[in-house]
């Protein structure tokens, strides 16, 4: 039996549903509302490659390296080499990449990889710490922190001198001087579109295997021992529930955790 309450709800939720459906777009109508500017603006806080979407500021890198040493340089090291827990940033560009538009280190599968050896767009890096950064307080950098942060990095990379101030105005200028500009390949059906010279056509050829094929692939993990129980025994801080436990990252020497193929619910189990 329906209760008054019950039946006050219903009333209440017919008329909601009714009032959005009034404000509904042709396109779907009784569903709905069109979305104002004003939410619109709130989402659209991305930057295209092209720079499109950038908000007006500018930051320099003194100001920048005040921000890093206080906020993020506590995750990415000062100098932007990293600690224990994240890749690095910054190194293994020269002048010669800067040059060329393309790190010669990438051909060397045993280089280490740094974030600005592979970076070709400085959209992408000043996106995400806008939206992202810091990790411990995402989005409380100003517009104007954001560029000062940017700025110092590509210092500390060597794009750009002491005394550059990074702004809307000379972003492409700087984007011009990064090592691996040229690096990023668009000319397969994976980029979003024609602007920026992408295609429809695929640049693979891959059919399915039907006979003689390879097994299902394994993965395992490495904890270095730079970044063992630097934060405490990551074993104990899992949850008891779920198919990951954790490593204990209390002992010492290489553990390496090996993962069954990529089906197996199953727990891992610890090798030393």
């Amino acid at each position: 039996m329906c209760s008054f309450r019950d039946a006050v709800l219903a009333v209440g939720w017919l008329t909601a549903a009714c009032i959005a459906g009034a404000q509904g777009a042709g396109k779907y109508p009784g569903v709905g509302r069109d979305a104002t500017a004003a939410e619109l603006a709130a989402w659209d806080t991305d930057v295209r490659p092209d720079f499109k979407g950038l908000p007006k500021g500018s930051g320099t890198v003194a100001q920048g390296q005040v921000i890093w040493e206080a906020r993020c340089a506590q995750c990415h090291g000062i100098f932007g080499e990293s600690n224990e827990m994240f890749s690095p940033l910054i190194g293994g560009t020269t002048a010669d990449d800067m040059r060329a538009g393309r790190v010669a280190a990438l051909q060397d599968p045993t280089a280490r990889r740094t974030t600005f050896m592979k970076l070709s767009s400085l959209s992408t890096v000043w996106d995400y710490i806008n939206r992202a950064m810091p990790w411990t307080a995402p989005k409380s950098l100003t517009t104007d922190e954001v560029y000062a942060v940017t700025g110092f990095m590509l210092n500390l990379a060597g794009v750009v001198p002491d005394d550059f101030t990074l702004s809307d105005r000379n972003m492409a200028e700087a984007q011009a001087r990064l090592p691996n500009r040229h690096g990023m390949q668009t000319r397969h059906a994976l980029w979003p579109g024609p602007e920026f010279g992408g295609t429809t056509q695929p640049d693979t050829a891959n059919v399915a295997c039907m006979r003689n094929c390879s097994g299902l692939p394994r993965l395992s993990s490495v904890l270095p021992d730079a970044a063992r129980n630097a934060y405490g025994n990551l074993q104990e801080q899992n949850r008891s529930v779920g198919p990951q436990r954790g490593l204990d990252s209390s002992k010492s020497g290489s553990t390496r955790i090996p993962a069954g193929p990529l089906h197996d619910q199953g727990l891992p189990s610890q090798a030393k």
